[in-house]
């Protein structure tokens, strides 16, 4: 990733591919696991409220280019009104091991099931956002005795890409990544938001670029490639009606996100990642759900919106 001109000095800092020298806003710990002949570690923030727990859990499943660490404003929301709160940064992402390996929703539905074991939960409220959103609906449909409620914070995968965008191989996935510059990089993440300052945007671009002065970057690439292979080629957008849970689509309405639209032609690219409109249809599609849309807002609600996503979200609980 190729660097600006007059960037802060700490933009010169190498970040270790498992963002060892990131701050996050709880403690951590991690969940041993062995995959395929490797033993990787998978990190999470389990926070308890400070008073008045009410016997309740709420699971935080994070999106693509993100990690657990962007719920900070939500886990202080919901653990002031008794919530337990459990983050994982998914196998391959944040503080988590980044090994080279086949990636699937299926995979990280069990490792995260393997994670409320180890803590003794029996059931959550599964909470995900965006990439999260896809692995929220599997875990729902293969562990519904263990989901007490699903959200969906502007969810990818509500369309099934594969049948406008052109398959990419891996190869290509991953040079892309390697050779991602920074300003492209800054262009995307902004891109997520309509009215959210630069300034905190920033905040997710950072790492972006110190990873890339690691030793492990390549590893860190391929392992980004390898997720988004995994997005374009496991659809979970065919599994709407199997959700036998309550559930709750939160979307900014103009969210326009879509994996590969760049790939797709131009004469049907417009039609991609209409998020809106794809979450009233699958609002139909899924028994009971309900969907509450933020007019103005993009992507990622709980930054750009945060009392109006925290409002839905606690009324969904409430009465749910």
């Amino acid at each position: 990733m190729a660097q600006e001109k007059s960037l802060p000095d700490h933009y010169d800092n190498p970040l270790g591919t498992c963002f060892e020298d990131m701050k996050y806003p709880y403690p951590t710990a991690f969940l041993n696991l062995h995959v395929e002949g490797q033993d990787v570690r998978m990190c999470f923030m389990d926070i308890q409220p400070p008073k008045n727990p009410n016997g309740r859990t709420v699971l935080l499943l994070h999106g693509k280019n993100f990690w657990g660490a962007y719920w900070n404003d939500t886990i202080k929301f919901l653990t002031d009104r008794g919530f337990r709160v459990v983050v994982p940064d998914q196998i391959g992402f944040g503080k988590s091991s980044k090994p080279d390996l086949h990636y699937s929703f299926d995979f990280m539905a069990e490792n995260t099931a393997g994670l409320l074991d180890l803590l003794q939960i029996p059931k959550a409220v599964v909470v995900g956002h965006s990439m999260g959103g896809m692995l929220g609906i599997r875990f729902a449909r293969l562990y519904p005795g263990r989901t007490e409620a699903l959200v969906l914070e502007d969810p990818i995968g509500l369309e099934d890409y594969r049948l406008v965008v052109p398959p990419a191989p891996l190869e290509a996935l991953y040079q892309q990544e390697l050779n991602a510059t920074l300003q492209e990089y800054r262009r995307y993440v902004q891109g997520y938001f309509v009215h959210y300052p630069p300034e905190k945007a920033e905040v997710y671009v950072e790492p972006r670029l110190r990873v890339t002065l690691s030793g492990d970057f390549p590893r860190w690439a391929r392992v980004a490639a390898l997720t988004d292979l995994m997005i374009y080629e496991q659809p979970v957008c065919y599994e709407f009606a199997e959700i036998k849970v309550p559930t709750l689509l939160i979307v900014g309405q103009e969210d326009h996100t879509a994996v590969g639209k760049d790939r797709a032609p131009i004469d049907l690219r417009r039609n991609l990642g209409n998020v809106a409109e794809l979450a009233k249809k699958a609002a139909t599609q899924i028994p009971g759900a309900k969907l509450v849309e933020i007019p103005g807002v993009g992507h990622i609600p709980h930054l750009e919106a945060p009392d109006q996503f925290h409002q839905a979200l606690e009324d969904f609980l409430q009465h749910k």
